[in-house]
């Protein structure tokens, strides 16, 4: 079996909206469904300094480490997110799978590589979401996640208007506004793979069938790593 680690959202990575720990237990249960065996972690910075070389994908369950509320947020010594940064590079480097979600698009901003493995970003100001409701997600494309997965209904919030500064390929899609917007991509970046999921804001998003077959079909596609198959940058 192959390793996975879950980045939860606690010290400066919480947040007073996403019940982090009730979210990764399940997220937890899927990824062990899937062939992983999983560790949680509670502490993001720590768990990239010591990453490990059998570690095939990491999960981001995590807020914005600078986020808007008032709480006081500790931050790691400089050693650790140096060390932390060494690692995920070279984690990167050989291949990994990432697997992101909701809140992941405005967390880890020390780390260059991963806003660069997002391929977008949540940003204050001028990323937001409708009110948490029912919705309805459009699956799009030809990816082999999309393959056979058809259009699902979820309560969840729906991120809009994120930053992208680098190329996607959509998986799903939502209605906002008049028009559609990205929730859902992949990207391949020299050996490694990500999966970029804007939903889950809590456990009620996972009671949707057609979001947990969605995150069971990303999982396999980011076990597939080295992506062999991706151009190097």
């Amino acid at each position: 079996m192959t390793k996975a680690i879950i980045l939860s959202g606690a010290g400066r990575y919480a947040d007073p909206w996403h019940p982090y720990p009730e979210t990764s237990a399940v997220l937890a249960e899927l990824t062990r469904a899937a062939g992983f065996t999983v560790e949680i972690s509670d502490d993001p910075d720590a768990a990239l300094a010591g990453l490990a070389d059998d570690v095939t994908l990491l999960v981001v369950n995590a807020g914005d480490p600078e986020g808007p509320d008032d709480t006081a947020r500790v931050q790691p010594a400089a050693s650790v997110t140096t060390e932390a940064n060494a690692a995920l590079d070279a984690a990167i480097d050989r291949g990994i799978g990432i697997l992101a979600l909701h809140a992941a698009a405005a967390s880890l901003r020390a780390y260059p590589a991963y806003g660069r493995a997002l391929g977008a970003r949540w940003v204050r100001g001028e990323s937001w979401h409708p009110p948490i409701d029912e919705a309805h997600v459009h699956v799009v494309g030809n990816h082999a996640i999309a393959e056979g997965l058809g259009d699902f209904t979820v309560f969840d919030e729906r991120y809009t208007d994120f930053h992208l500064h680098d190329v996607i390929e959509p998986i799903a899609e939502h209605d906002e506004g008049g028009g559609r917007h990205p929730l859902v991509w992949a990207r391949e970046f020299g050996r490694s793979r990500l999966v970029y999921d804007g939903l889950g804001h809590d456990t009620r998003s996972y009671e949707s069938a057609g979001h947990r077959e969605l995150i069971t079909r990303s999982l396999e596609w980011l076990s597939h790593v080295p992506a062999a198959t991706a151009e190097v940058e």
